[in-house]
């Protein structure tokens, strides 16, 4: 069988792709031939540190080649890659290394004292520092590790089947769950967008999205590295810098959330800057606001927008290009290789125009929760996948996003589940009860506010609920405003009314 996943995807390139650039970061440039020696020898380095078909490898780090390094280095061994979003507190990422059962952490030197908080001294067997030295025996530098290793990559069986990835999405629970993302999964959904966004062997695309989030590694990353393009990393987005790139680069391809599209036109070099060489432009997170349409449009640039989530690879429909106007409000067509339907209360496929929930099919969707059968079991229907949110198909077969069943927040690029922030906000003593709810911010789409109930006869500040939170979730998480209310809306069966507070306190 030899290896049928992402693991032979360089070494695959290397060959049709020799002399051709894969990735530049900074003023560096790696080539595909060279680029595929580097994961041969991470492979072989991690195989010789007792890495083996199935383990966990844990990566904590921003846009850098080592990223797609040891992603690849794993998908050559079998083992699966967890990539951790740097932006958790300890805590958040104490608990993910622990329920992943990560033998090996790879981190950036600049987040040394993150993981040093979170897990260096946890189960964590091996520990290798990407661009620093080591610090302790238990240390490795990964140049270190690479200069030692062979680059001719070990021979491990790997199928489709087999899981590739995990990534850690919150859930209604308040526990984040890990998705498990096969190699066909993520194949699928890099198939499905080859197709839909016209994906080109000469693309050059922008990645200033954080790839330890799905959208970024599976609608962009994975899909250029296959056609053999050229991947720009920024470890930070900067309005600035990323026009400086456009240009610089030449870029055809730019994916982002409408915030980050909206700070490069409100930048000041936006008018002088040459945006000529950019062909696509893709945004998910939430719909494109007119506004930020109008600016682009301006300068003959056209949005792509769609629906997805992590379990699906994670996408699940999107706008073809030049009819975001014509569609605004609609996150597109299912597609090529997917399918999306609507289920109503009964259990049934709704009639177009009719809400529901909205399920997606696919060999793009996860095959399960790591160590999750209960919420693998109820997030499926069959053969369709529970998305939690609501919507309806119109005549056309566009959907469209109606509403959140688990009142999911999206505050720029990231998902914040009031369930989590709940539960540590109720345990302050002081508090009665609790709820979270977005409201609509002009910069990040929305902010997170807590509205609270005291206990009888208690006391408490708005700075005391926030700094009990500081620390333990991560700064995006944490409320921006706390609210203290008599009461909360409920309905009779108890259930906190929701969507009342977010229309009372979006004002």
């Amino acid at each position: 069988m030899r290896n049928q996943g992402l693991g032979s995807w360089i070494a695959r390139r290397r060959v049709k792709s020799e002399g051709d650039v894969a990735i530049v970061h900074g003023d560096r440039e790696l080539r595909y031939e060279e680029f595929a020696d580097r994961i041969g020898r991470l492979a072989n380095g991690l195989q010789e540190r007792g890495v083996v078909r199935g383990d966990r490898v844990a990566y904590l780090g921003n846009n850098h080649p080592d990223f797609l390094t040891t992603l690849f280095a794993c998908g050559t061994l079998g083992a699966i890659f967890v990539p951790l979003n740097t932006r958790l507190a300890p805590r958040e990422l104490e608990y993910m290394i622990e329920d992943s059962g990560a033998r090996v952490l790879v981190v950036h030197e600049e987040l040394r004292p993150l993981a040093r908080a979170a897990a260096w001294s946890s189960g964590i067997e091996r520990r290798i520092v990407v661009d620093g030295a080591p610090e302790v025996p238990a240390v490795e530098a990964l140049d270190d590790v690479l200069a030692a290793a062979s680059a001719v990559p070990p021979e491990v069986d790997v199928s489709l089947d087999d899981p590739a990835i995990i990534l850690y999405t919150s859930g209604t629970t308040g526990r984040p769950k890990g998705a498990v993302l096969t190699h066909g999964n993520l194949t699928w959904n890099t198939l499905n967008v080859l197709v839909d966004y016209d994906v080109t062997s000469d693309e050059r695309s922008l990645m200033i999205a954080p790839m330890f989030h799905v959208a970024s590694l599976g609608m962009g990353a994975l899909p250029t590295l296959l056609k053999g393009g050229t991947l720009v990393l920024q470890e930070k987005v900067d309005p600035g810098a990323v026009l400086a790139a456009i240009q610089r680069h030449r870029i055809t391809s730019l994916s982002g959330v409408p915030t980050t599209f909206q700070m490069l036109a409100e930048h000041p070099d936006w008018a002088a800057s040459d945006l000529s060489s950019i062909r696509k432009l893709t945004c998910g997170g939430s719909s494109v606001p007119l506004r930020v349409i109008d600016a682009y449009e301006a300068r003959g640039l056209h949005f792509s927008s769609g629906y997805g989530m992590t379990e699906t690879s994670p996408g699940a429909t999107s706008i073809p290009y030049r009819t975001a106007r014509e569609h605004l409000g609609s996150s597109g067509l299912p597609h090529f290789f997917t399918e999306v339907r609507i289920v109503g209360a009964d259990g049934e496929q709704a009639d177009p125009g009719e809400t529901g929930e909205i399920e997606i099919s696919g060999p793009n969707v996860m095959k399960e929760y790591w160590l999750r059968p209960d919420a693998t079991r109820d997030a499926h229907h069959g053969e369709w996948l529970r998305s939690g949110d609501l919507g309806h198909v119109d005549e056309q077969g566009y959907l469209v996003v109606t509403d959140r069943l688990k009142d999911m927040i999206i505050s720029g690029a990231e998902n914040i589940y009031p369930a989590e922030v709940e539960q540590m906000i109720m345990e302050l003593p002081e508090i009665s009860s609790v709820a979270v709810v977005g409201i609509p911010d002009e910069r990040w789409g929305e902010v997170p506010v807590a509205l609270v109930v005291l206990a009888e006869g208690a006391s408490l500040g708005a700075d005391a609920v926030r700094e009990h939170l500081g620390g333990r979730l991560a700064k995006y998480k944490i409320p921006r405003r706390v609210e203290f209310v008599d009461d909360l809306p409920r309905t009779a069966s108890g259930k906190v009314r929701k969507a009342d507070l977010r229309e009372r306190y979006s004002g």
